[in-house]
C-alpha cells in the first residue's frame, strides 16, 4: 500500500505512475483530491486544484482501474472557510464542498477508509500528509494515517515513510520509532521509486 499526499498530482505523477506496477492499494489524499474530485465532476469549492491536469486525473483513475490496483480516494474532508488554524470548519463530502470553502484535512469516514486498508497492509510507504498539518487544526488526519501505519507495523508490517513532510508529521506525532524506517532523503526516495538511477549509487555501481 502506497499512500501519496502532497498538494499536486503533476508533481507526484511519475511516482503514481510507477506505483501502479507495484502496489495493491494507492491512497491519494493531501490537496491533489481536490483535482480528483472535480475531474469527476465533484464541487470543491475554494480548495486547491490544478485545472490543466483533470484528464490526468481521470487518465490515473482509468489506468489503476485497468491494472486492477485499489485506488482509495477520501470520501469527505475537514472544509474550512478560510487557509487558516482559526478558521471555521464543518466535515462534508469531498465532492461537494460549498462555495467559499476549501479542504484543508481528510474527514472522519475517510481516515477509517484509509486506516482500514493500512492494517491489511503487509508493506507501507507514507510519502506527503494528508492536510495542512502546518495548521494544529488540521493535523488530524495525518496523525491518525500516522497511528493506522504504527499498529500494521506493530503487526508485522514493513513500513517506510519517506518525504520531508511525513518525516515531519511522524516526528510530530512522536509516532517515529513505531515505523520500521524513516527516509530522510525525501526527493531522492521519490526518484528511486519513480525508477530513476540516482547518481550515488550509480557511482557505486560502476
Amino acid at each position: 500500500t502506497a499512500i501519496m499526499g502532497g498538494s499536486k498530482v503533476s508533481t507526484k505523477i511519475g511516482i503514481i505512475e510507477n506505483l501502479m506496477d507495484k502496489v495493491d492499494n494507492l491512497i491519494l489524499c493531501g490537496g491533489m483530491t481536490y483535482t480528483f474530485a472535480k475531474a469527476q465532476g465533484g464541487k470543491i469549492g475554494n480548495s486547491i486544484v490544478e485545472d490543466d491536469k483533470l484528464d490526468l486525473a481521470l487518465d490515473i483513475i482509468a489506468k489503476a482501474k485497468a491494472k486492477g490496483v485499489n485506488l482509495v480516494l477520501g470520501s469527505d474532508c475537514v472544509a474550512a472557510d478560510a487557509f487558516s488554524n482559526d478558521a471555521h470548519t464543518q466535515v462534508v463530502p469531498a465532492n461537494n464542498i460549498p462555495d467559499g470553502w476549501e479542504g484543508l484535512d481528510i474527514g472522519p469516514e475517510t481516515e477509517k477508509i484509509f486506516a482500514d486498508v493500512i492494517k491489511n497492509s503487509k508493506t507501507i510507504l507514507w510519502n506527503g500528509p494528508t492536510g495542512v498539518f502546518e495548521f494544529e487544526n488540521f493535523t488530524h488526519g495525518s496523525r491518525a494515517v500516522g497511528e493506522a501505519i504504527v499498529e500494521a507495523t506493530k503487526n508485522g508490517a514493513f513500513s517506510l515513510v519517506g518525504g520531508g513532510d511525513s518525516v515531519a508529521c511522524v516526528n510530530k506525532f512522536g509516532l517515529a520509532s513505531g515505523v520500521s524506517y524513516v527516509s530522510t532523503g525525501g526527493g531522492a526516495l521519490l526518484e528511486a521509486i519513480e525508477g530513476k538511477i540516482l547518481p550515488g549509487i550509480a557511482a557505486i555501481n560502476e
